[in-house]
This record gives structure tokens, sequence and C-alpha cells, in this order.
């Protein structure tokens, strides 16, 4: 693999000293605001997956929940945060399901309301948004393939010509194969539109225990492709981390240039760290959490002093590695430069690796490296955290930071960092089919450079929001502010006031 010097990373961050704190980042534990202990249960079949979907079911601009629950069913919280911005949520009926790992929002009927992708172990559901909080079961009206799999991983992309979107599925150990589990992974399956239906799932082999799956035009040159990030607990050797093309439907290999890595893969993060518009990759694992850079022909791991390994716990006497599950970039503090948080926890009782493993939040320095201030923040649950997820819960600007436990309840803590800086949201839309315009990139410019955001549904550990894009703007007051739109369709720079969320359609 090739290989790559610190100090090419610290010359291409881009934002230079940016904001500087007036504080360290700090979280207020608003878990009692949930109106139940929702906790993500089970046995072997759920040590993974604990997932949370964010989207806004009701148009009030306030993110809500959707919550896997494992055994348990899973629960939808709106959000009922009221004027004293003090997070708060409320449970709402939603279709009852159990053996939820999680699920995704996405807008497939393209009415402009969200949906819900409900992966579980055992027939996936497609929830069909209807407004104000209310979903009916559509998997068989979209003639949706539910199979009957061990459902981990979700990502979609709209291609060319088509009003459904394409799907792909993760699916984790064949639970019917007699010598299991150990190398006895599951094919994965690609669901394509045939009209206004979807046609038949196409097995895509051989599958490694995939847990995070993601569309992303990293290279972007307009052509999405499918990233898989694989378990090696159970593929053992012979697997490895996986990048399918579409058109034609193939597996990238070596002589493509594409790097064999193996690791314990559990989430998937993106984001454009260097500012040349090309998303970076994090992935989270069992021991090291793997960065990678983005040339725009392959990914690089990045040195272990740029501070993201995170691979050991960071307070507490547990010496032993960590386990990383859900990965997300953001602007904690709106300084300009994207944060990172992670969830850890021990699968359930691996003696080799941590049981009291702090959640991570590493803050992104003027230098491009990460520091450590989970602790300092009021982030660092030793719970076994599973699925997460960054949102604005009470619009105040801030990133508040939910997480799924298994075995404990979920737990939301809300961003009470001072002295942070400016931000933008921005929503990019389009008039019919992929109304949320997955797979468009927006851009964001202030005198501090070029900050970019791919519109995606996927990643992270079956855990997905489905909201405006947050951007930290640091002591700009205002942005210019361009998408281009899947298909390549460059709009113009538009200057937007912050502290705001704009909706964005071509033209």
């Amino acid at each position: 693999m090739r290989q790559m010097q610190a100090l090419t990373f610290m010359t291409l961050s881009l934002f230079g000293p940016g904001l500087a704190l007036a504080d360290a980042p700090r979280f207020l534990d608003r878990s009692t605001g949930l109106p139940v202990q929702h906790v993500y249960s089970g046995g072997w079949d759920h040590f993974v997956g604990g997932g949370v979907a964010l989207l806004d079911c009701d148009g009030d601009s306030r993110p809500d929940l959707f919550v896997a629950g494992g055994t348990s069913e899973a629960v939808l919280l709106r959000n009922a945060t009221g004027a004293d911005d003090t997070i708060r949520f409320e449970t709402v009926p939603v279709p009852a399901l159990t053996a939820v790992t999680g699920a995704y929002p996405l807008d497939l009927d393209g009415d402009a309301i969200t949906d819900l992708m409900v992966l579980r172990k055992g027939p996936n559901v497609l929830l069909r948004g209807l407004g104000a909080c209310a979903f009916e079961d559509a998997t068989d009206a979209v003639t949706l393939p539910a199979g009957d799999s061990w459902s981990t991983a979700f990502t979609a992309s709209w291609e060319t010509g088509q009003t459904l979107p394409t799907l792909a599925i993760g699916n984790y150990v064949d639970t019917a194969n007699p010598d299991g589990p150990f190398e006895a992974c599951d094919v994965n399956h690609l669901i394509r539109p045939d009209g206004p239906r979807y046609g038949p799932a196409v097995a895509l082999s051989p599958g490694f225990c995939t847990l995070s799956a993601l569309f992303t035009d990293w290279r972007r040159d307009g052509t999405p492709m499918l990233r898989l990030s694989n378990d090696r607990h159970y593929y053992v050797r012979g697997g490895y981390e996986q990048m399918w093309t579409l058109d034609p439907l193939r597996e990238l290999t070596e002589a493509d240039g594409w790097d064999r890595v193996q690791l314990w893969g559990m989430g998937i993060a993106s984001r454009d760290l260097t500012g040349d518009g090309l998303p970076e990759v994090m992935l989270t694992s069992m021991g090291d959490q793997l960065l990678m850079t983005n040339d725009g022909t392959g990914f690089d791991a990045v040195p272990y002093a740029m501070g993201t390994t995170a691979q050991r716990p960071f307070v507490g006497d547990d010496g032993r590695p960590s386990t990383g599950w859900h990965a997300e970039f953001g602007d904690v503090d709106n300084d300009g430069r994207a944060d990172l948080f992670i969830a850890k926890g021990n699968v359930d009782q691996m003696p080799g690796m941590a049981m009291a493993d702090p959640n991570n939040l590493l803050m992104q320095q003027a230098d491009g490296t990460f520091a450590e201030t989970g602790d300092v923040a009021g982030l660092a649950s030793t719970e076994r955290s599973r699925g997460a997820g960054l949102a604005d819960l009470n619009g105040d600007g801030r990133l508040d930071v939910i997480v799924v436990n298994r075995r404990a309840p979920m737990q939301v803590w809300q961003n009470a960092t001072e002295g942070t800086g400016h931000w933008i949201a921005l929503d990019p839309r389009l008039p019919a089919g992929n109304r949320f315009a997955i797979g468009a990139f927006v851009e964001v410019r202030t005198p501090s450079g070029v900050q970019t955001q791919e519109r995606t549904v996927g990643g992270g550990h079956v855990s997905g929001s489905l909201l405006p894009l947050h951007f930290g703007l640091g002591t700009a007051s205002e942005a210019e502010v361009r998408v281009i739109w899947p298909g390549g369709q460059i709009g113009p720079w538009h200057r937007l006031e912050a502290g705001r969320t704009h909706t964005i359609a071509p033209g």
C-alpha cells in the first residue's frame, strides 16, 4: 500500500488557524428527556447492529429518531424540544417491528416525504413516510425483495435515468450454514429498479460479513461506486475490504490499483478533510481505527501521528484494545474543521478487548491532526455503544450526539460548547425522482477556503441521517455556496447568510 508522510497531510490542512476556541467542547447529558429507556437487546444475533435513523418526519425542521431495538421493539421518537432549547422527545406510533438491527432514511418514492429502510435479522421492511411521523409497510407495494438474511448494512444511489434508487444490502453471517459461524459469511445483494418497481436481488459474491456500506463518487468523475467494510472476525482469512463498480457490475481488484485491506470492519465515515474536494474515509475496527486519504486513484493510510487511530481507551485503567463501531464527521465547535465522533464498546464479553471502552470525540486541530476531548466534553461513556448520529437537535446551530447502546439505555448529549463559530446548513433538493439530491456535492467557500460534503445514504454502523448538511464557518458571517448536482451539472455560487438552513434547487 502507498504510504504517506504526516507532513503531507498537515500541509494540505485547509483552514489554517481558523477559530480559536474559547472553551473546550462541552456536552450535557439529556438522556432524561427521553420518554423511554430504550435498550438494544438480544443475544449473539444482536452482538452487532443497534442503529438509529435521523430524519425530520413531521416537517418542523427538528430531527426525529427511529431507533433499532434488537429483540425489543424499534421505537420512533419525535423531537419535542421546547422554547427553552432543552432537548426532549416523545414516542409516536410506528408499525411494530422486532429483530431490527438498524435503519436508514431516504425518499424512495420521490414524494418529498422521508421513508425508512429498516434492516432486520429476517425480512427487511420499507416503511413509507405518510407525513406527520406516520408510516406504513410498503415493502410489497414496490416489490422490494425483503430477503431473510441477517442484514447489517445499507446504502442507496440513483442511477442515470432511474426514478427509484438502486439499493445495496450487506448481510452478516449465514446462520443457516451448518459449518458456521466462522468463514460462513453471507452474500450481499444489489437491488435495481425495473421501471416503477424493483427487480430481483442480484447476489454480490463473495461476501465477507459486511457491517457497513456506502455508495460514494470518491473519484469525483460522476460514477458512484459501492464500498463494503467487512468483519475479519468471521471471514477470518481470505476476505478484505471491497469496492464494486455498477456499470459494469464488478469488484475492483489489485489489477485496478485497489489495495487489499483486511480489518475487523464495523463502520464507514466519509468527508473531505484535505480541501481538494475528494472525500477521505474512516473505517472503524477492533483495535486500530483506519483513516485513509484519497487522491482520486486510491486510498492511503494516514500516519499514527494524525491522532485518529484511537486504538485503546484514553481514560481509565483498561489498556486492552478498543472496539470502534459508528464513526461520523461533524464540526462540533463550528470552527470550519470537521471533527470525528466514534462510538465504542465491547462486542459482549470478548476478553482480549477493552470492557471499559469510552467513546471518542476527536477534534481537528489547525495543523490537520486530531486531539482527543471525549473526557473533557462529557461524552466518554463506557457502555457497549453501537450506532450513533450527530445532528442539531434543538436548532441552536451546534451538533448534538445520539448513541444507541447494547444492554444499556440509549443516550442523548446536548452540545453546550461556548465560543463556537458561525454555521450554515444546506438542503439541496431536486424537483422529482431523487428529491433529496443524493450524490450531490455541496461546496461552501469563505475567506478560509472551501469545504465540501457529499450527500449520501449509507455508511456508519446501521445508522444514517437525511438532514440538511451542516458546515461550521468560524468567524465568517456569510458564505458562498454552490451545488454540483447528480449528473454533473454545476450550479452557480450563491452568497448566503450564516446561522440559517437554506434550501437550494437547480436554477
